[in-house]
């Protein structure tokens, strides 16, 4: 048998250090930092901060962590608003090797504390103005956490839970950068929880490659120029901010920050400070279209948002466009990096109506430029539906912008990725011309404010209620929220309970935004085997509306 034939293009031509570097969004900062070191990278109230000072703060961070023991593969936490802490938190972390793991500020104390337990993490830097639920949740972990508090002028009332503050500890680190970047794209360099459909959130790792990809492909997908200004709406903590920070470093943009977010916010940011990109959940769509008339301003330059979360009704659509906003919808998961899947717009659609428009915009759309595949699954045969805008299957996705999986969780992980696609758990139909639109979850999942709820973790607290004999929640449509939670409760025999106690008794109990905000009571509707039947639950409720 004769040998196998030599390749001769992979004959002496091994990767080496002058044509190989492995792919990682942190080199994008040093990139601004070297080309454009005058420009501005944050804007905050009266503080305006430069790439290089941005840079040498983020390595400041990095070398700070470092010296107090962070080593690679540990776990940095940050519960914090969107600030510019929490900016340089997404490459100061990284930056040493550590997995950035930014917490959902809207969350109970137990659900912190089972983060910080199950993420492992050895440092804590967290905003003042959260110290009482995160002081609870510190009393709940069984460990020793470093904590380092982030003080920010604008909040009255905070109080410190660590032993140093933030910018003390960063004047503990140097500017001189003395470690490389990452020796592996595959190393972990995000750890984000996502509540899916068990009351115990489980967490996904991104890698270093997927996230640099990603941001990029929001440069490319959003035609987003040089120096973009971004206001953040989007919280930071939500898929890191669907990557947009290495985003921004990318193409030396300016991230325009806020505590907190309004229609007046957002169009004074664009008056004052030029905004001319933003993101968000419909929830903030309708603050823009709700702002009062005096609150509002005149766009001399154009403004493109880009909206996710529960899909947005066409007629919000249209009606921001109507305002003179440029409007893109993107779809995905905290399991592909934030959004993955864009309605990728097409010049002859111009032509159409407003409607017409706004209801072709409506629709999920076409994969990134960076996932390799997209496609509605049969999930029993794993073969694609018939492009006829009818036929129902599952959304799947593969390519690098898949998280590398669940962190220690191996069962769900190898579920999710069966049959060598990652299974979202959403239903859809493909339209005949490849774009995906969305029909159902196929997962309890209640997408409220941009934000996932587990309506089993509802269902479980209801059930310790002592009048309750059985409770199902799903989702309610609502035009600020876009969705809600409804619970629908059967009582126990002589119970008496209103919706206002029964709703304000979860409200002491778990995260506001969690708690239903109608409640229905009489018997569930069951299968022969005892299973509730949530589609009946659901018809109700859209016939009631």
């Amino acid at each position: 048998m004769s040998p196998a034939p030599v390749n001769t293009f992979e004959k002496d031509l091994d990767k080496n250090a002058a044509n190989y570097t492995p792919l990682s969004p942190l080199s994008f900062l040093f990139r601004a930092a070297d080309v454009y070191p005058e420009y501005p990278a944050v804007i905050y109230g009266d503080l305006q901060q430069t790439w290089q000072q941005t840079k040498d703060r983020c390595v400041q961070l990095a070398t700070a962590l470092h010296k107090i023991g962070i080593q690679k593969g540990d776990t940095v936490a940050v519960i914090a608003p969107n600030i510019p802490a929490m900016c340089e938190a997404h490459f100061g972390i990284p930056l040493c090797g550590a997995v950035l793991n930014a917490i959902n500020t809207r969350l109970d104390a137990q659900t912190i504390a089972f983060i910080l337990e199950h993420g492992e993490a050895k440092v804590l830097l967290t905003d003042t103005g959260f110290y009482k639920t995160v002081a609870d949740a510190i009393k709940l972990i069984d460990r020793d956490v470093m904590v380092i508090d982030i003080e920010d002028a604008a909040v009255l009332g905070g109080q410190r839970l660590g032993t140093i503050e933030y910018e003390d500890f960063l004047h503990t680190g140097s500017v001189d950068h003395n470690f490389p970047l990452i020796a592996d794209e595959w190393d972990a360099i995000s750890l984000s929880y996502t509540s899916g459909t068990t009351g115990n959130p489980k967490g996904v790792v991104y890698h270093h490659r997927g996230a640099y990809l990603n941001a990029l492909s929001n440069i490319t997908g959003w035609e987003m120029a040089d120096h973009p200004r971004y206001f953040w709406t989007l919280p930071m903590f939500h898929c890191n901010g669907w990557c947009f920070p290495w985003s921004l470093a990318a193409v030396a943009g300016t991230s325009v920050c806020s505590r907190s977010v309004s229609g007046a916010a957002i169009y004074n940011a664009i008056e004052k400070h030029k905004v001319t990109h933003l993101c968000g959940a419909p929830i903030v769509l309708g603050m823009i279209i709700d702002t009062d008339i005096e609150d509002q301003c005149d766009l001399n330059h154009p403004v493109k948002v880009m909206t996710a979360a529960a899909p947005p009704p066409s007629a919000i659509l249209q009606a921001m466009e109507s305002r003179g906003f440029h409007m893109t919808h993107v779809y995905g998961l905290t399991e592909t990096y934030g959004p993955a899947v864009m309605c990728a717009w097409k010049g002859q659609w111009d032509e159409q109506s407003p409607d017409a428009r706004a209801r072709l915009k409506s629709r999920q759309g076409v994969r990134y430029q960076v996932l390799e595949g997209l496609d509605v699954l049969d999930p029993e045969t794993m073969q694609p539906v018939p492009r006829d805008g009818t036929t129902v299957g599952e959304v799947m996705f593969r390519g690098n912008i898949v998280m590398r999986g669940y962190f220690k969780n191996p069962q769900e992980t190898q579920k999710a990725f069966s049959g060598g696609w990652f299974h979202s758990g959403d239903l859809a139909v493909m339209d005949k011309d490849g774009y995906l639109r969305i029909t159902d979850r196929s997962k309890d999942v209640i997408i409220s404010g941009g934000e996932n709820i587990s309506s089993i973790e509802i269902e479980d607290l209801l059930y310790t209620h002592l009048d309750i004999r059985e409770a199902a929640v799903v989702a309610m449509a609502d035009d600020k929220w876009g969705e809600t939670p409804c619970a629908f409760v059967t009582l126990n025999a002589d119970a008496v309970c209103t919706e206002e106690a029964l709703i304000a008794w979860c409200r002491d109990k778990i995260a506001h935004f969690k708690c239903p905000t109608k409640v229905i009571f009489g018997e569930l509707p069951k299968t022969s085997t005892g299973k509730v039947q949530k589609y009946l639950l659901r018809e109700k409720i859209s016939k009631k509306e």
